[in-house]
């Protein structure tokens, strides 16, 4: 374990707006990790509209939230059942995860208002999120209080924080 992964921050799904989320840092020494101001992140929330999709069956859907500020690449894998990084979990786990990607795959609609979490990845030099789980909000008010929520935080939490 690394020291940072010991900062308060690390494994929450931290909740982000899109230009605040493309402007983190990869740590070359730990590519796994991403500064924002000097807080060690690995984990983000965003929510906003779903503009764009693409669904490789069997392998990922990606697609494109855009919450006003930014548009943020999502990956959610679908190949749980054929990837040998899977192989090594437990056979009945691995088979409630593959059910859970595609149930979320099947929610994603283009024009939907989605939150998605998962870990903060890179990709052609681009941030983007691998996501772990998606929730198509119904609630017309999800964005203005998700925004709320962010600023509030980024200026309360984020900010404020003593960098490790």
């Amino acid at each position: 374990m690394d020291h940072h992964h010991h900062h308060p921050l690390y494994n929450t799904h931290v909740k982000l707006l899109a230009f605040d989320l493309l402007s983190l840092t990869q740590i070359p020494s730990d590519p796994i990790s991403f500064s924002r101001h000097g807080t060690l992140l690995s984990r983000a929330e965003t929510l906003g509209l779903v503009t764009s999709l693409d669904l490789k069956p069997g392998k990922f859907l990606r697609f494109v939230v855009e919450d006003g500020t930014g548009c943020v690449d999502c990956v959610l894998r679908l190949n749980h059942l054929t990837s040998p990084y899977f192989a090594r979990r437990s056979q009945p786990d691995v088979r409630q995860i593959a059910a859970s990607a595609n149930r979320f795959a099947s929610e994603v609609k283009l024009g939907a208002v989605a939150r998605v979490r998962g870990r903060i990845t890179k990709y052609r030099g681009v941030v983007q999120i691998t996501v772990s789980d998606v929730i198509v909000e119904r609630d017309p008010n999800a964005e203005i209080l998700h925004w709320l929520d962010c600023v509030r935080l980024a200026r309360k939490c984020y900010d404020d924080l003593p960098p490790k």
